[in-house]
């Protein structure tokens, strides 16, 4: 469904970093969380999730880009979900090559591409999906391709060397906020997910207003 034509900035924009939640999965709680602004929201549509949505988007904020996460998925399922969803943006979050992202990015749809980090990271990796990708997100290296509620060594990212845009993911919560600030990291934007939830896919709207009262990097 389209988007509503609501024109106010997002709280986190005018503080100059943007906030995505990402792992959103009931209609209801789509809504109040859409009601806050935030400038991403992530839908995840990689079956083995238990965050998986199967349903309908419902009707949102324009200033909201609505984001379908893919793991490993073919073009062709990533484009009947694009044109159902009207998605703005795509997230990869698997083994995806550089000339797959390039096809993707014809459609034309802004993209997101995930690494996943544990105790270090070649950033050279990064030079060849430049081209490719609007964003790129670090996420802490898990189980699972996310959602695990864990973060990786930050100090790591003192040394991005890119000129892209990243999001920074991986069990960040309102007591990470301050390690944030303290950090200084050119940060775009952060990604909430599974602490912000009272179970897989359900946000908890007051936690959320409260980062983003907090927030202001």
């Amino acid at each position: 469904m389209d988007n509503l034509d609501v024109s106010a900035p997002s709280p986190l924009e005018r503080a100059g970093v943007r906030i995505k939640i990402c792992g959103m999965k009931f209609l209801e709680n789509i809504l109040e969380v859409g009601a806050l602004l935030p400038d991403f929201m992530g839908f995840i549509f990689w079956e083995k999730s238990s965050r998986y949505f199967d349903s309908e988007i419902p009707m949102l904020p324009k200033t909201i880009k609505k984001v379908g996460v893919f793991v490993d998925e073919s073009f062709e399922i990533i484009v009947s979900k694009i044109d159902k969803h009207k998605l703005d943006c795509i997230q990869l979050h698997g083994n995806e090559t550089v000339e797959f992202c390039q096809k993707i990015k014809e459609l034309p749809i802004e993209i997101i591409k995930v690494f996943s980090i544990k105790d270090n990271f070649d950033f050279e990796i990064l030079n060849e999906f430049e081209s490719v990708c609007d964003y790129f997100l670090f996420d802490t290296k898990g189980e699972l391709p996310g959602g695990n509620g864990t973060t990786f060594d930050w100090n790591l990212l003192k040394k991005y060397p890119s000129n892209i845009p990243f999001f920074l993911s991986g069990g960040i919560g309102i007591e990470e906020i301050n390690l944030l600030k303290d950090m200084n990291l050119p940060i775009y934007g952060i990604d909430v997910n599974s602490k912000f939830e009272t179970q897989p896919g359900l946000k908890n709207t007051e936690l959320l207003k409260s980062f983003q009262s907090q927030i202001g990097i």
